[in-house]
């Protein structure tokens, strides 16, 4: 080509005549994938001095390199010309030249001639995905009626840009569907149960496919549903005994069994599947159409078919899906004998690992040791080795001596090389075994030699020691914090965490759970503030290889978490009806307690049961004890009251210190109390009875309980006895004119319906007899107590002698004994109420 330029150049010369390109020599770019005709450079000739044409057919491009007819000239004009794409040679930016030098030639008629050059670079498209195969024009798939949602089929597409198929594609369905539905990755998936009967006999589905870069494509699939057959399919293939040679590629079609099913409905005609149920390395049916194909190489001079040739197979045909029709038909094959025998290995793919450290100039594979040839003499059993190939194995590996088949180590093979991280660290060199005589038959050998990696680096924790901090309110499986140690050698090995020591309780012996996996630590059960503010863990991490531990110290924070305790929890009161307002009830008294919450941080509240808001509690806030009061009279008589027995529940709640703007985000807890009400009413059974004139009657109070409604205070004489009990000693002329039954003690008592004095009932008719009142003041008569003072009721009597089995209820109200701040008691700490009642008017003759 030289020796042709340099004859142009010397003929122009001689011409002396100026015939030249004009914009030229250039460079210029072209997209790739551009269609036949696009435009790359537009260009001129100057004609020389006798304006002689160019010659029809100039100006061409005479060379290329590289040399692919990508380019070709068109003519605008008598000098005005244009580059365009040809369109024989799709120009491929990822897998074509990128770079074309064009020499364009130019003669005129009297043969002076021009030679330039135009540089012509591809550039880069983003092109969209692409659907391969049968997927590009759309694609047919069958589903058996009723078959359970799931799995159909896998649609999968590649990026032209992305040739090593590493960026990820994203597949949508177009338009929804309640049947189907596609994930990301491309799976397609029925969501519900087909029925064919109920009009569920095809779909068209658009899927469509994203690259990063937001171009798409779509293809279209085309589910049919196949309907479910109840008869007995037949075979229609004729023959029964086939003929084949030995070699015959894998997936060569050797018979072709037809069945039908008198069910079909003729809406699908493979709606039946075949399979062979005899054991066979040799052939394969496909269960759609039938066809018989050679699934593995079968060689007539060796092994099972050297001693037999013949392959019996048993066809069986059933419906799709299983129906539980079936047929079965028996096929034999024979296998016929032709001339082959080449070259040959025991094996053709090798796999072998190689320490990273391992010296150069070691053998690696020696595969003389598996390949030999099956013929009887020279030169047909010799066979020798082609120089290895591969990308990157030349500067790594090497057959020494030459055709030997001995593979040697010449390279670098260190894990952590960026060059070898690069590619894998695995490698793939591939040898030909061929014969020395013809027709030199020859194998492919494939070699795959991956670098072992060996320990070099440690396992350590990212910090020396960690410090998290959780509430003691989070629950179970809150995420505590995360430790995470790290290797620096390649490949990264899985590391599994653990807790060694540390994270137990009394209670628990495993408070936290670490991930295995992530090194994520959690909480196995709550935490309490109040019982371990602090806890340290020795977590320890592990690659198979190397440990490593580090201490982790988890801080609980204290937080509102325990609600009040009161004493006591539920509690019985009775009271009489007319007791008075304000009158702290049976001197009841509730202490709480909250192991996180200051005294004067409770409020107290009583909930559901408190019918017309007759009971209070006192204090209501800020302090641990309260009593419970009566705030308002009962009204039976005037029909406000209705119920006698009263369940009331009392809220304890730790929020009194709080603001309000505070509590709407603190947390405050809350505990509850019961107790039970029992309302005395007056006794309503009256009996007329005769008047008795100077009863002496006695009354035992005690400072637990409200003032009493069993009789008026009149003249009173109050006593200490050796008991410590008061004595309040009432003469009067008394007309009981009713008698009604005591609801504690079940005893009868007698009643005066104007003054409200009562007395037991005549001893002789249900007791027995009283005794006088002695000179000390003791109690010789029935006391009377206000309904509802239960223990009052249970230890009166009405004989003398009786009354020091009360002094042991009386002890807290008598003169003599301390109050609760441990001081003595006088007369003044006893219940004001108790003394302010109304003296009964005396009957004449006191």
């Amino acid at each position: 080509m030289q020796e042709v330029v340099i004859l142009l150049l010397l003929l122009e010369a001689m011409s002396g005549e100026a015939l030249h390109l004009i914009h030229l020599p250039a460079a210029s770019n072209v997209a790739e994938n551009s269609p036949p005709g696009t435009l790359v450079h537009k260009f001129s000739v100057n004609l020389s001095v006798s304006l002689s044409p160019v010659v029809p057919g100039f100006p061409l491009i005479i060379n290329s390199s590289p040399l692919i007819e990508a380019f070709r000239v068109n003519r605008l004009s008598g000098t005005n010309f244009e580059v365009v794409t040809f369109g024989k040679q799709q120009l491929d930016f990822e897998t074509g030249p990128n770079v074309f030098d064009l020499q364009i030639y130019v003669k005129d008629e009297v043969g002076v001639t021009d030679l330039q050059v135009l540089t012509v670079q591809v550039t880069d498209v983003n092109e969209p995905p692409e659907f391969q195969g049968n997927l590009a024009d759309g694609l047919d798939l069958f589903i058996a009626e009723r078959a359970n949602p799931g799995f159909i089929y896998q649609v999968e597409a590649f990026d032209p840009e992305d040739t090593r198929r590493r960026a990820p594609l994203s597949y949508f369905l177009t338009s929804p569907s309640r049947s189907f539905s596609v994930s990301a990755n491309g799976t397609l998936f029925s969501t519900t149960e087909l029925d064919f009967e109920a009009g569920h006999r095809s779909f068209h589905l658009v899927v469509e496919v994203r690259d990063s870069g937001g171009l798409k494509a779509s293809t279209e699939l085309r589910v049919t549903i196949v309907n479910v057959n109840d008869e007995m399919p037949f075979f229609t293939s004729p023959t029964r005994v086939y003929s084949i040679p030995e070699e015959l590629h894998a997936g060569t079609i050797v018979a072709n069994v037809t069945a039908e099913d008198p069910d079909d409905d003729g809406s699908f005609p493979g709606h039946l599947l075949y399979t062979i149920t005899t054991v066979s390395k040799y052939l394969v049916i496909n269960q759609l159409t039938g066809t018989i194909q050679v699934a593995q190489r079968m060689d007539r001079d060796a092994g099972e078919l050297r001693q037999n040739p013949t392959i019996s197979l048993e066809v069986l045909v059933r419906d799709r899906p299983s129906g539980g029709q079936e047929n079965r038909i028996q096929i034999t094959f024979i296998v016929e004998d032709v001339n082959d025998n080449p070259a040959t290995c025991s094996k053709f793919t090798f796999s072998i690992m190689v320490p990273e450290r391992v010296a150069n100039g070691t053998l690696l594979l020696d595969l003389n040791k598996f390949c030999f040839d099956s013929d009887s003499e020279a030169p047909n059993n010799t066979f020798n080795f082609t120089a290895p190939s591969g990308v990157g194995s030349s500067r790594r590996f090497l057959q020494d001596p030459a055709d030997s088949g001995k593979i040697v180590l010449i390279g670098d093979l260190d894990y952590e090389n960026p060059s070898n991280l690069a590619a894998g660290n695995q490698y793939t060199v591939m040898i030909q075994v061929q014969d020395v005589a013809p027709p030199y038959y020859k194998k492919n050998i494939h070699i795959s030699i991956l670098t072992s990696p060996e320990n070099e680096f440690p396992l350590v924790f990212e910090r020396p020691s960690y410090v998290f901090e959780v509430s003691e309110t989070r629950p179970a499986r809150t995420r505590v914090g995360q430790v995470r140690a790290t290797d620096e050698d390649f490949p990264q090995s899985s590391i599994t965490y653990s807790i060694s020591s540390g994270g137990a309780s009394p209670q628990h012996p495993n408070i936290f759970w670490i991930n295995p996996k992530t090194g994520e630590l959690q909480l196995v059960t709550k935490t309490d503030h109040e019982t371990t503010p602090v806890y340290i863990l020795r977590i320890q991490a592990s690659n198979g290889e190397d440990t490593s531990s580090v201490t982790v110290t988890v801080n609980i924070l204290g937080e509102n978490d325990e609600k009040p305790m009161c004493t006591p929890n539920s509690y019985f009161l009775a009271i009489p009806v007319d007791l008075q307002v304000g009158t702290n009830i049976q001197n009841f008294k509730l202490t709480c307690t909250d192991l996180d919450s200051s005294p004067r941080s409770f409020r107290y509240t009583i909930g559901p049961g408190n019918v017309n808001s007759h009971f209070t509690l006192s204090p209501s806030a800020g302090s641990n004890v309260t009593h419970l009061l009566l705030a308002s009279r009962f009204d039976y008589a005037g029909g406000l009251d209705k119920i006698w027995d009263y369940k009331l529940l009392v809220y304890i709640t730790d929020d009194n210190l709080l603001s309000s703007r505070t509590k709407a985000r603190a947390l405050v807890e809350t505990g509850t109390v019961t107790l039970s009400v029992k309302v005395i009413p007056h006794p309503t059974t009256i009996i007329t009875t005769t008047p008795r004139p100077r009863v002496t009657y006695q009354i035992l109070r005690e400072n637990v309980y409200s003032p009493s409604a069993w009789a008026k205070k009149g003249a009173t004489d109050v006593k200490r006895s050796k008991s410590e009990v008061v004595v309040k000693t009432i003469q009067m002329d008394t007309v009981f004119d009713g008698e009604a039954v005591d609801p504690v003690t079940g005893g009868i008592y007698e009643f005066n319906s104007k003054t409200g004095a009562r007395k037991w009932k005549d001893p002789s008719a249900q007791k027995p007899a009283r005794t006088e009142p002695s000179a000390q003041g003791t109690v010789p008569a029935p006391r009377k107590v206000a309904a509802g003072e239960e223990s009052g009721l249970r230890g009166s009597t009405n004989q003398e002698g009786d009354g020091p089995s009360s002094r042991e209820r009386a002890r807290g109200a008598a003169p003599g004994s301390r109050s609760e701040d441990g001081k003595p008691r006088t007369l003044k700490d006893r219940n004001p109420a108790l003394e302010d009642r109304t003296p009964p008017k005396l009957h004449a003759g006191q």
